[in-house]
C-alpha cells in the first residue's frame, strides 16, 4: 500500500490453518497486515486475529480475498450421551472456520 490515507481498520478472525494464505493474498494485493494469536471461546481452538489498515473503498476487495483464503470446515466434537450407562462420547458435527470480519472507521492515522 503506497502513501494512501488509512480510512478504516479491518480485523478478521480466521482459523490458524488459513492464516498463511490469507496474509500472502493481502501482501500480494499491497495491504500489509499484522496478526495476533488468539483462541476461540466456543471450542477453545487456536485462531488468529488479523489487523489491516485500508484506504477508502478497498474493503470489498479485502473481504473477497479473505473469502477465497478462509474456508469453513466440519469438525467433530465428542459429547457424552446423557443417561447412557457408559460414558461413550457421541461425535457431533460442528461447522468451524471462515472469517469473522469487523471494520471500524479511523478518525486519526499517523505514521512516523
Amino acid at each position: 500500500m503506497e502513501n494512501n490515507q488509512i480510512h478504516c481498520l479491518m480485523t478478521a478472525v480466521v482459523q490458524e490453518q488459513d492464516l498463511d494464505i490469507a496474509l500472502r493474498m493481502l501482501k500480494d494485493m499491497g495491504f500489509p497486515a499484522i496478526h495476533l494469536v488468539s483462541s476461540g471461546g466456543f471450542l477453545g481452538r487456536r485462531n488468529a486475529t488479523m489487523v489491516v489498515g485500508l484506504p477508502e473503498g478497498m474493503e470489498e476487495k479485502v473481504v473477497e480475498a479473505l473469502s477465497k483464503a478462509c474456508h469453513q470446515r466440519v469438525e467433530y466434537l465428542a459429547i457424552p450421551l446423557e443417561g447412557s450407562p457408559l460414558p461413550l462420547p457421541s461425535p457431533i458435527p460442528i461447522t468451524v472456520g471462515g472469517a469473522t470480519i469487523f471494520t471500524l472507521p479511523v478518525d486519526r492515522f499517523e505514521e512516523f
